[in-house]
């Protein structure tokens, strides 16, 4: 029997699959690509946006498409918070949500033979991490571990707190057993995602925190660099920031959501800081790690956002030089709090993300070619033959005359010049 994955959303998403393909390929199925005509389809569904839960739908149709009388399985945020809507517009066979995925084979064999198991639970009873085992993905040269499921902040636009439940954090022992594994695959760079990383050890009683697990990876033979996926301003106190220059293996590139750089838009969105505490994390950590990349998210046209209110998101990113934004027009999510404000015409929306991408590509640009001339930890992760490239500690993309003999390895590479849109180095 062959199955194929599919995911959709986040770098969480991501891993999840890869852990479903561990499953089935633990009980003698064979893993084949989505485009194949396979027995079974596993798609891993997004609903951070109506985009998201679009391209979900789409993707469900295709594998149907793709092999009608295939069993197609959904799990993830959208399979989650609308069960009923993925079941009535699309062909799902088994809609299982955020929680039992370690069941996901059995339940797709148990369809095979005629019984229909797949339910959604209720997450946000669930108190306990689901433990999904991972070996990483061979065309990848670094590996994710997720170390914590679940959000309790409850910004007022999202629905990620409804479809993923409270904070559950990972054994600290599992997370270790899962790098050593990934070590022994051949893997010397790993990414600590979760739904709310910088929550991990929330609901812990041992007093173990974000800061536990990253020495314990840390501290991993054959672990060379350990990366955060993203994490909220406020983890950056002192002590964390300290901690974070210290450590000679934790890369320094730091993905900080930022959504508006008006405090008043960000009190609306019930985020947990304003713009001059956000800009005094990036202050703290550019002052003990100057050569630090930070990327960032931000949404426009919030509920309300005026133009004074979208002005001062401008004047702020201007200021604070990051590395990459993702942009975003906002999107309503029925269920939230946002979606009960009064809402901007869409037009507007899509012209601010525009004017705002504009601006970041411009200032990215810049702060890229403030760095020709320095010399970096490269890990390269594919060739064309003629040039490898890979990423910088810093999330930098370099590009250097090689082929497969650099694909894998970690090189300090000086950067010499931007050619063709590209930095190059040696």
């Amino acid at each position: 029997m062959k199955v194929s994955f599919y995911a959709l959303g986040c770098k969480v998403n991501q891993y999840e699959i890869d852990c479903y393909a561990k499953i089935f390929r633990d009980n003698g199925w064979e893993i084949g690509t989505f485009s194949e005509k396979c027995d079974a389809y596993v798609i891993n569904t997004c609903a951070i946006t109506n985009i998201g839960e679009r391209k979900s739908r789409q993707i469900i149709r295709r594998a149907k498409k793709n092999n009608p009388d295939s069993v197609v399985a959904v799990t993830g945020c959208y399979a989650q918070t609308k069960a009923e809507e993925v079941k009535k517009m699309t062909e799902a066979d088994i809609v299982i949500g955020t929680q039992n995925r370690a069941e996901i084979e059995k339940l797709v064999s148990a369809f095979l033979r005629g019984e229909e198991l797949g339910k959604v639970s209720d997450i946000m009873h669930t108190r306990l991490y689901e433990e999904l085992e991972c070996e990483g993905a061979e065309e990848r040269t670094r590996a994710y571990i997720k170390i914590q499921d679940g959000c309790d902040n409850f910004c007022s636009y999202c629905i990620v707190p409804y479809a993923r439940g409270p904070v559950r954090s990972r054994a600290i022992e599992n997370i270790v057993k899962e790098a050593e594994r990934l070590t022994r695959n051949g893997f010397c760079e790993v990414v600590l995602t979760g739904i709310s990383v910088a929550s991990y050890g929330k609901d812990l009683k041992d007093g173990k925190t974000l800061r536990d697990v990253i020495e314990a990876v840390c501290k991993v033979d054959g672990i060379e660099r350990v990366r955060l996926s993203s994490i909220s301003p406020n983890a950056f106190d002192d002590e964390f920031t300290k901690f974070l220059a210290n450590e000679e293996k934790v890369c320094r590139h730091f993905h900080i959501s930022l959504q508006s750089g008006s405090s008043t838009v960000l009190k609306r969105m019930n985020r947990k800081y304003a713009a001059d505490e956000y800009f005094d994390t990036l202050s703290r950590i550019r002052a003990l790690m100057p050569d630090a990349g930070i990327t960032t998210d931000i949404i426009c046209g919030f509920p309300g956002e005026s133009d004074e209110e979208f002005s001062e998101t401008m004047e702020f990113v201007k200021r604070a030089n990051f590395l990459k934004v993702h942009v975003f027009p906002y999107s309503e999510r029925s269920g939230t709090v946002a979606a009960q404000m009064e809402q901007i015409p869409h037009s507007i929306r899509e012209e601010r993300a525009a004017k705002l991408t504009a601006l970041t590509e411009e200032i990215a640009l810049e702060v890229e070619n403030s760095f020709i001339g320095q010399t970096h930890s490269v890990l390269f992760e594919q060739t064309d033959g003629e040039f490898a490239e890979g990423l910088a500690k810093n999330y930098l993309r370099v590009y250097v005359r090689g082929g497969e003999e650099l694909v894998g390895k970690i090189r300090d590479v000086k950067i010499v010049k931007r050619e063709n849109g590209k930095l190059t180095g040696k």
